[in-house]
């Protein structure tokens, strides 16, 4: 673990300069953002073009600094601090080139290890948290599939008992880092309660196991260097010591997953956003059209000031939400709003400084362009916006 990352201690989050990092925040940011500059950014074009970065060597790196177990415990590879740590850290990695690379690093931080680390065994917690902490393992998520994306309750992949295992038949989609993983945190049906919501378990699978099959890796229109798996499970055996908390839990232990994901989501975002911003403000007033900066226009400026201020306000949204999480409130109607507001932004800040490129926003190699293409996946991903709709209005009916 780095030296400077090693000898922070969880402090107050609430600092006279920012309503939610103090100075140890920040010196943990500025760590990881030299890391970037040095280690990651450099690279990121050829590993974008190649559509795949090395996964397991960067991870050992990242490791290192301690960014994979910033909120976990001690004992099984993490720092033991506070879930604003955890956002910081999402928030620096914005600064990286690309959306690929910091999403591909919050599936091993903030979406598929939250529940072992909360309700694993210690058996599971040094099988599979410890060396994703260390960064020694890959890992993976596997929720969506072909006919259950944002509906979860809808999947298909189920385990029969043997004795005491399970045997896995199903498929899974989407995938992030699956090419590459060593492991899955696997969403599956394990008993046949009727409620679709009492009958699946979340459990650790090394994907070395006979009858796993890796599927093609899918292309998508953006978040290129970032493997996308198929993955395929045919009479699979795992035991049942895999089990992630109770049996019958996995449902109610991924949507508490869900919501830490969605927080450090909306963290990633506000970096390329604000950098999107930034790059496009300077351009506009370099470029000139009939004589004047393109900037000159009240339109353009005017829809740059709106954008600013809705980023600002996405922010404080998210600040809100962790520091109620840190006070112990359930956040799900906040994390979704969140989650929401930032992916839409990120579709009209991308769309709108991509037309005020002009033709030169529409190449390929456009630091914008390559935003616009990335970023749009945060209207589906992690709960599509529809479902954040759903969620805010239940919990809106539930006040009534």
């Amino acid at each position: 673990m780095a030296k400077a990352v090693s000898k922070i201690k969880a402090a107050a989050p609430v600092a006279s300069h920012h309503i939610l990092y103090g100075q140890s925040h920040l010196n943990f940011a500025d760590t990881v953002s030299q890391f970037i500059d040095k280690n990651v950014n450099p690279n990121v074009d050829e590993w974008e073009r190649n559509k795949s970065f090395p996964a397991r060597s960067l991870f050992k790196k990242l490791g290192k600094l301690g960014i994979f177990g910033v909120n976990k415990p001690i004992e099984y590879g993490g720092l033991g601090l506070d879930f604003s740590y955890s956002v910081v850290v999402a928030e620096t990695m914005g600064k990286i080139n690309c959306a690929a690379i910091p999403m591909a690093s919050a599936v091993q931080s903030d979406m598929a290890t939250p529940a072992l680390s909360d309700y694993g065994s210690d058996y599971l917690k040094r099988e599979f948290l410890l060396p994703s902490m260390l960064g020694e393992r890959v890992s993976c998520l596997g929720v969506s599939e072909a006919c259950a994306g944002s509906d979860v309750a809808s999947i298909r992949t189920t385990a029969h008992w043997h004795g005491d295992d399970l045997i896995i038949n199903g498929s899974k989609q989407w995938i992030t880092n699956g090419h590459q993983a060593d492991w899955i945190c696997l969403l599956l049906n394990t008993n046949t309660n009727p409620s679709n919501h009492r009958n699946k378990s979340l459990v650790c699978v090394n994907l070395n196991e006979p009858g796993i099959k890796l599927g093609r890796q899918i292309e998508k229109l953006g978040m290129h260097s970032s493997d996308t798996a198929e993955i395929f499970f045919d009479d699979v055996r795992v035991p049942s010591r895999n089990i992630i908390g109770e049996e019958g839990r996995g449902f109610v232990y991924q949507m508490a997953q869900f919501q830490d994901e969605r927080l450090v989501a909306v963290a990633v975002l506000l970096e390329p956003l604000s950098r999107v911003l930034s790059l496009t403000m300077e351009y506009t007033k370099d470029r000139k059209i009939f004589g004047e900066p393109v900037i000159s226009n009240q339109s353009v400026r005017y829809k740059l000031a709106e954008m600013t201020t809705e980023l600002e306000a996405v922010k404080a949204l998210l600040y809100r939400a962790v520091l109620e999480k840190l006070g112990g409130n359930d956040v799900t109607p906040l994390a979704s709003m969140a989650k929401l507001k930032a992916a839409r932004l990120a579709r009209i800040i991308t769309d709108n400084c991509l037309q005020f490129w002009g033709g030169n926003g529409y190449t390929w190699d456009n630091l914008v362009s390559r935003f616009y293409r990335d970023l749009r996946l945060f209207s589906i991903a992690g709960g599509c916006d529809e479902v954040m709709l759903s969620i805010i209005s239940k919990h809106m009916n539930e006040k009534k």
